[in-house]
């Protein structure tokens, strides 16, 4: 079946919209004032350059090269073995297994848009507590807010590549660039603006451990989308003659920054009005909304604003979360749009319900197996197995299976200089690294 295309302009918003997401946006500050500010932003980019760049553009060539879904595009690549290979691109499962879980999550964004709009909290242990009650007790709400996710990504990615992804990302994503550039403009302006820059770019080596690194190179890689052929997907509709490198640039820049401009505000606006940041999406839900309450009436505004361009930006990521398994299922079963939206939906949104009823107070044991609840078991799975796992097989692909000319002909000329580096990044820097994250993050090996 052909493709529909994306424009240029349409892919490098989608491929954005993908990327940057809901971690962007709590999880990378945090992570940065932790492992030593300046040092650990340092450390960072230069993962962001020589792990995520050269992983993007090997996907982004599968993808652009086989120019079908992933599982056929891996078959069709692969010289030889192409029985064995074909299974690699199952990887797209993985983002529908992120779903279960970031489903719901979206939901609670949804919650808080209403929240900054009627209650905002006047204290942390307010805020802490409606948090609390919010995601364990009330499961009609949740339910609720988790069914709006469902019919907004199934109709949108029924929709297609042009007449939904693209279209929602035109939307949106320009929503999103404004919205957090007009509140990094003004927290600019507030004496909080100061301790925020520092608490985030002065290099405090100290804290920059093995550890720390092990963090930088899991974060660069999951939050450019890799490793789930979502990028894959995408490239395969990329207009012919498009420059992989110069949108992979582009894609990088966008979330890295998004990043950036994201935690100097956050942190300007906790520092401002004397909250106390806090670790994933306690910083989110709980310590930012009693600072929105401090600011009167002008932080009901900019609590909205700030919850519809978090939704947004969850949503984006959402609808290519379930693509490639869409593209998969209309490529190798003949399945209509509408029929392979609605069957990938399903999955995510009843298995969503069990991950809600895992994290509640009444219904939560009957999901939990060890030490964590099935919301966590999808999250821990996904984030430390699937995605690095998936990383790995694209790199060994492009940089030991695939023929080496044939990768030379599509992009020596786009690299120039840089070629034999990512070259030698692809085949060696990349597989070592993403072996070395799975193993800590599995506890294998501590670092």
């Amino acid at each position: 079946m052909k493709l529909a295309r994306f424009s240029r302009i349409g892919f490098i918003l989608a491929a954005a919209g993908s990327a940057v997401g809901l971690g962007n946006i709590w999880k990378f500050p945090y992570i940065t004032g932790e492992n030593g500010g300046g040092a650990f932003v340092f450390v960072y980019l230069i993962t962001v350059l020589v792990i995520g760049f050269t992983l993007m553009i090997a996907e982004m060539l599968i993808g652009y090269l086989g120019r079908r879904d992933s599982v056929t595009n891996f078959e069709d690549l692969a010289p030889r073995d192409k029985h064995l290979w074909k299974y690699g691109g199952f990887i797209g499962l993985t983002g529908l297994i992120i779903m279960i879980f970031y489903s719901p999550v979206i939901g609670w964004t949804f919650h808080f848009v209403l929240v900054s709009l009627t209650s905002l909290p006047s204290s942390v242990a307010i805020a802490e507590t409606n948090f609390t009650e919010f995601i364990s007790i009330d499961l009609g709400s949740q339910v609720f807010y988790h069914t709006l996710v469902f019919l907004f990504v199934t109709t949108v990615v029924a929709r297609g590549i042009k007449g939904g992804i693209e279209k929602l990302n035109f939307i949106l994503m320009p929503i999103l660039f404004i919205t957090i550039a007009a509140m990094f403009f003004y927290a600019s302006t507030l004496s909080g603006f100061t301790q925020a820059w520092d608490f985030m770019f002065a290099p405090d080596w100290s804290k920059l451990t093995s550890a720390s690194l092990v963090t930088a190179v899991g974060h660069a890689f999951f939050t450019l989308s890799i490793g789930m052929a979502t990028i894959l997907t995408y490239s395969a509709s990329l207009p012919k003659d498009s420059n992989l490198v110069r949108s992979s640039l582009i894609v990088i820049a966008l979330d890295t920054g998004i990043a950036l401009l994201a935690g100097l505000t956050l942190f300007t606006f906790l520092y401002e009005y004397g909250a106390t940041p806090s670790a994933g999406p306690g910083l989110v839900f709980i310590s930012l909304p009693t600072v929105f309450y401090e600011m009167g009436f002008l932080g009901n505004i900019f609590g909205f604003i700030f919850f519809v361009a978090l939704a947004s930006a969850g949503l984006t990521s959402a609808v290519s979360l379930v693509e490639p398994i869409i593209q998969y299922l209309v490529d190798r079963f003949s399945f209509s749009r509408l029929k392979a939206s609605m069957a990938s939906g399903l999955f995510f949104y009843l298995f969503g319900m069990i991950a809600i009823l895992s994290i509640s107070k009444e219904y939560g044991h009957y999901f939990t197996i060890g030490s964590m609840n099935f919301f966590d078991w999808a999250d821990f799975v996904t984030a430390s197995v699937m995605l690095p796992l998936g990383g790995l097989i694209m790199a060994i692909f492009v940089g030991h299976v695939m023929e080496k000319e044939r990768v030379a002909a599509q992009l020596k000329t786009q690299l120039g200089a840089v070629y034999p580096l990512w070259y030698f990044s692809i085949r060696y820097i990349v597989p070592i690294a993403l072996v070395v994250v799975m193993l800590n993050l599995v506890g294998i090996i501590e670092l």
